[in-house]
């Protein structure tokens, strides 16, 4: 930890983050005090201190303090919380939340800093050549990054690849189609990927930052994004009242029209694969073990947001999503739906949910309330819920190993890349090009079996632990149902790490999803409506852009 707090997380811009134990943002201006064209770059120190900057947006008011993760976690099928919290962006409403430009912004000023880093720290000779290349490659990524967020989010948008300056003045750029948007996302992840240097070298760098393989995974990511998005067919969930099955005919993504689905599957395989041979990365044996705080930054948490405490990076995901908080109880938990779509025996629900916590009021608290006889009597302990209108909510453990759990603002990770996410993503497109054969059902099995227990055999089978039959993904599925059962396990594996919107997104179903629940548990609303599809670009950005010519996304 300390090479991140003197170096990556340092505060070298002087950049104030604002601290708050509520979800209002103070009003307050964040100065910002990052290399301007003007500025000189004249050394290593100079180019090191330069990327910090792109790096320290992710911090921002505008992404990881809130809003990111408030518009794209709190919106699904499998989410509900607090209405006094879930009222704006997880009830469809994005206008009505203090951050609804934050992901915008963000992304934009990432990209301008990184646009900045490009143009000059090739100039500097005072260099290691190599950490030259690799802060191209950090830069390169980054921007890639954002441009990946702000497509999914908006559409196509503005693209903009070099810096305001007084031979570049022009801010009034036209949005891009769909595909430009894409075009520019996939170029700058593999001029990353070049620039990078593996997992494990000496120059890499520190925990925290990007390296090649985490450029290989987000290019994967984007093909297969691409592609889910450009696919007909249909697709089976489970939700709605009643959590029963439902087959959807996927619609395809606006602006994805015409692309060639099984090649971009194939890109997305291919690049996945070259993750996984190149044995830098391996899954945490215990899925309780992968969110400790000794889990940090190992071999599958491939690309994680730092945090650390008694320092201006930290953020308030462990007040919000855990069990027990400076509100008494968090505001954000798991379905009951969803925590009744994995095994009993699922390490992600035995391990992965709070089971029994006592709140900050003092009552003993057990869930879920059907499983009582498993959590109701605990190390002598009585959970009985009495008087508590907190019993049916599950709480994710994934943000709660933190340095000070009392506190509203601590140092919990936030996962950006996985490398199960890799695994799965080898399974779904491998089942979209040949069909559910052994190497997609190898990859599937791979992240499923990580989260079951062993058994022994009785004899006369040989006396070697196996894992439990259920670990197993159902054989002989037809390729509609392997799709199917991915985005499930999809969900299953990454619930609460902001994963599960996009998915249903890509595949053309979130308005389908969303309103067959119509009024969700907790009485969060998911109804949504066609402008749901992207969030509304500020009206700050249309007003001042004027090739935007006024129009903002469909019905906004």
């Amino acid at each position: 930890m300390k090479a991140i707090s003197t170096y990556l997380m340092a505060s070298v811009f002087g950049l104030a983050l604002l601290s708050t134990s509520s979800c209002k943002k103070a009003l307050e201006e964040k100065p910002y005090s990052f290399y301007s064209p003007e500025n000189s770059y004249n050394n290593q120190n100079d180019a090191r201190a330069a990327i910090n900057g792109v790096y320290n947006e992710l911090y921002s008011w505008e992404l990881f303090q809130q809003p990111f993760w408030n518009m794209t976690v709190l919106d699904d099928d499998h989410v509900s919380g607090a209405d006094w919290y879930l009222g704006t962006t997880g009830a469809g409403n994005p206008q009505s939340y203090w951050g609804v430009d934050g992901p915008w912004v963000g992304c934009y000023a990432m990209i301008a800093r990184a646009n900045t880093v490009l143009e000059n720290v090739p100039n500097i000779t005072d260099i290691d050549p190599d950490i030259q290349k690799r802060i191209m490659g950090e830069a390169y990524f980054l921007r890639g990054w954002a441009y990946f967020q702000l497509v999914q989010l908006y559409g196509g948008v503005p693209i903009k690849l070099k810096a305001l300056s007084a031979s570049n003045p022009e801010t009034n750029v036209p949005r891009a189609t769909v595909k430009e948007t894409y075009e520019v996302v996939i170029a700058d992840f593999k001029a990353a990927e070049t620039n990078l240097f593996q997992l494990g070298h000496a120059k890499a760098g520190e925990p925290g930052r990007v390296n090649q393989g985490v450029a290989k995974a987000f290019l994967a990511k984007t093909y297969l994004t691409m592609a889910s998005g450009a696919s007909t067919g249909s697709i089976t969930v489970r939700g709605g009242t009643d959590n029963g099955y439902y087959t959807y005919t996927k619609n395809v993504v606006a602006g994805l029209e015409g692309l060639d689905a099984r090649a971009y599957y194939t890109l997305a395989r291919d690049k996945a694969q070259e993750v996984i041979d190149s044995e830098k990365y391996s899954l945490t044996e215990s899925w309780k073990e992968l969110w400790s705080i000794a889990g940090r930054n190992n071999k599958e948490q491939m690309w994680q947001l730092q945090s650390l405490a008694g320092t201006v990076f930290i953020n308030n995901l462990h007040n919000y999503f855990s069990a027990r908080s400076t509100f008494g109880v968090g505001a954000v938990w798991t379905t009951n739906n969803h925590y009744n779509d994995y095994d009993v025996l699922d390490e992600r629900v035995l391990d992965g949910i709070t089971h029994n916590y006592q709140t900050l009021q003092g009552t003993y608290i057990f869930y879920p309330s059907w499983q009582a006889a498993q959590y109701k009597v605990v190390g002598g302990i009585t959970y009985n819920n009495t008087g508590s209108t907190t019993a049916e909510r599950a709480y994710t453990i994934k943000y709660a190993s933190v340095a000070d759990p009392s506190v509203a603002n601590s140092d919990a990770f936030y996962p950006l890349m996985r490398y199960s996410e890799v695994y799965l993503m080898i399974a779904e497109a491998e089942n979209e090009i040949n069909g559910a054969n052994s190497s997609a059902y190898a990859a599937l099995n791979k992240v499923r079996l990580r989260s079951f227990p062993l058994y022994t055999p009785a004899p006369p089978l040989p006396q070697t632990p196996i894992p439990v039959p259920e670990a197993y993904a159902p054989a002989n599925m037809t390729p509609e149902q392997f799709r199917s059962f991915v985005l499930a396990e999809r969900a299953r594996e990454f619930n609460m790490e902001g994963i599960r919107r996009f998915d249903l997104m890509r595949w053309g179903i979130y308005l389908q999803v969303m309103n067959k629940i119509g009024t969700g548990q907790n009485n969060i609303s998911k109804v949504r409506q066609a402008k749901n599809l992207l969030l509304p670009i500020p009206l700050n950005e249309i007003n001042s852009n004027t090739a935007l010519k006024g129009k903002n996304n469909p019905n906004w």
